[in-house]
């Protein structure tokens, strides 16, 4: 065993348990919640980008009674701060400060890379902004303390066998029954609650009109539209409340501010969950409170709370020591729910998913080709999952034809475009994982599909590896999001119904300020934006790695999501 590698481990475990107790650092702010409840705590990260400091704020702002009980933590709004350290320690002090509202099933850790880069980006142009990253409430019902041991063994026998971390033993994944509060946090609430942090940490309205954008990634567009057209007084005549008169102005990853789903449906599985919106929205409303419809999304295989965890467990591991043999896939428990997963991401063909051989632990995997084999778009089945994060090493591959063949409709689609590919061999050589900016290098043996196309090339390769897992696995809130209300998506689904459109006070909202679309050129809406929002392309990207890419290309251009938020930051305009 390398010493010095466990010696990381268990350092940086100790450091994350510190940054995960609450209240480790509490500091009434000037802008604080009425009642004073306000803690920022600072994140020890082990980033390249070393000129951005990162703390993790919570302040509290219950929900109201009416949402029923619910844990404490879940009367507090997290985020995770970035911000210049060579600039003012005060937000409001900030050049600027970007708000981002995470995707579906998506958590402030997400924006790690993306915040990073563009707070850097801004700081060399002589701008000192934040980023600030937003938790959806619910994410107060996750527990990272297995992932913050810094282990990955400890981190399975924490989630999976019961084995107590610190003195403190995880009470299960929250099922159905416990989240009857959940039922409430719709878009409403969801807005609200942005509404709420804004003015409690930036009291001045006049200021968070001079000084914010508001954005997000995939969902969250839909959201930064309902918030611009939302009223928070109740009185539509006054409109310094209104959302619009919130932000200077707008930014859209791989998005579109809107108040419509039509362009992100990609974004959302159709194998989950997710009750019949014919129903109509008294009676979906009805059965959320009831608890006879499902109060969060999520599906058998990989899309739930159980095996969402396993992501941040395989960064663990890729963070830990990326080139070392994997035993993860052989540590794992065996249950439905995992081989259920196992299957269908690491199946050859439809023959191999249902006989479940050869199984993923039948393969010798490095730590890197783990993760790489759970994200990466040449891996993964799921396109809203998908990262550019480099391809399989050291030995053959073929394509992975379930649960699509290569080859088919080239429109960006809930499995992507992506060719995918899988190991060849069993019990064969060591399978590595070649990272991004090693794709195309005299060595890359440039895998091919059997119909001659190749894999992959340096071109559509974005995303660092070693920052995905670190983003994964080093957080104090999480990349992904274990229980996304199903309230949410199904209000915007509904959008027509009288419940929601009165929640759209102040329309003009929408285009009342400048607007930055970014998006990725291989992603989910990609050939699908109208030309007049000019947006701005990110050749090669994926969905996630608009959020995920490393701050220098394969063709040695600055990373073009960070660069156009930080130009938008120091200058926003209207697109011509």
């Amino acid at each position: 065993m390398d010493m010095n590698r466990t010696h990381r481990g268990k350092w940086r475990g100790a450091v994350l348990a510190v940054l995960l107790s609450a209240g480790t650092l509490t500091a009434a702010a000037p802008g604080a919640h009425a009642d004073g409840a306000r803690t920022e705590t600072p994140v020890k990260s082990t980033s390249p980008v070393t000129a951005v400091t990162e703390s993790m704020v919570r302040v509290k702002v219950p929900l109201p009674e009416s949402a029923g009980p619910r844990p404490a933590a879940c009367d507090w709004l997290s985020y995770l701060r970035y911000r210049s350290a060579a600039g003012p320690a005060a937000s409001a002090d900030a050049d600027r400060i970007l708000i981002a509202q995470p995707g579906i099933l998506e958590g402030a850790g997400a924006f790690d890379s993306v915040a990073r880069n563009t707070v850097e980006r801004a700081a060399e142009a002589g701008r000192h902004i934040e980023f600030w990253a937003l938790d959806r409430r619910s994410n107060c019902l996750e527990d990272r303390t297995g992932i913050a041991s810094g282990d990955q063994h400890t981190a399975v026998d924490y989630y999976y066998r019961g084995k107590p971390v610190g003195g403190r033993t995880f009470a299960g994944f929250t099922g159905n029954a416990q989240l009857g509060w959940t039922a409430k946090l719709g878009i409403e609430q969801t807005v609200r609650d942005q509404y709420d942090l804004l003015t409690a940490e930036l009291p001045s309205q006049a200021q968070r009109k001079q000084k914010v954008l508001c954005g997000g990634h995939s969902l969250g567009g839909v959201i930064t539209g309902y918030f611009a057209a939302a009223d928070f007084d109740g009185d539509r005549a006054t409109t310094a409340d209104a959302g619009y008169n919130q932000c200077a102005g707008y930014f859209a990853l791989d998005t579109t501010v809107s108040t419509s789903l039509a362009d992100l449906s990609g974004s959302i599985p159709g194998d989950t969950n997710l009750p019949d919106i014919g129903l109509g929205y008294g009676v979906v409303q009805a059965g959320l409170d009831s608890g006879v419809l499902p109060r969060t999304l999520s599906a058998p295989v990989l899309l739930n709370p159980e095996t969402m965890t396993l992501l941040g467990i395989a960064g663990l591991g890729a963070l830990d020591d990326l080139e070392g043999e994997a035993d993860l896939p052989r540590y794992l428990p065996a249950n439905v729910n995992i081989e259920a997963t196992n299957r269908f991401l690491f199946a050859k063909d439809t023959a191999a998913f249902l006989s479940g051989k050869p199984a993923v632990k039948d393969f010798r995997l490095t730590n890197g080709a783990v993760l790489g084999a759970l994200l990466d778009d040449n891996s993964v089945p799921l396109a809203f999952l998908q990262t550019s994060v480099g391809f399989f090493d050291g030995g053959p591959v073929a394509d992975k034809s379930f649960p699509v063949a290569n080859g088919g409709d080239q429109q960006a689609g809930p499995y992507g475009t992506a060719y995918k590919a899988i190991p060849e061999r069993p019990q064969g050589p060591l399978y590595t994982w070649r990272n991004y900016d090693r794709v195309g290098d005299p060595d890359d043996p440039g895998h091919r599909s059997a119909d001659g196309t190749p894999f992959t090339g340096a071109g559509e390769e974005v995303t660092d590896i070693r920052q995905l897992a670190r983003s994964l696995a080093e957080q104090p809130l999480d990349f992904t999001e274990q229980y996304f209300p199903t309230k949410l998506v199904t209000d915007i689904r509904l959008a027509t119904s009288p419940q929601v459109k009165k929640l759209v006070v102040h329309p003009e909202g929408l285009k009342a300020n400048p607007v930055l679309t970014v998006l990725a050129g291989e992603g989910l809406l990609a050939g699908r934006v109208p030309a007049e929002l000019h947006p701005v392309i990110a050749d090669g990207y994926q969905h996630l790695d608009v959020l995920t890419a490393a701050p220098v290309q394969n063709d040695g251009r600055p990373e073009p999501v960070s660069t156009g938020l930080a130009d938008f930051a120091r200058s926003p305009r209207q697109q011509p």
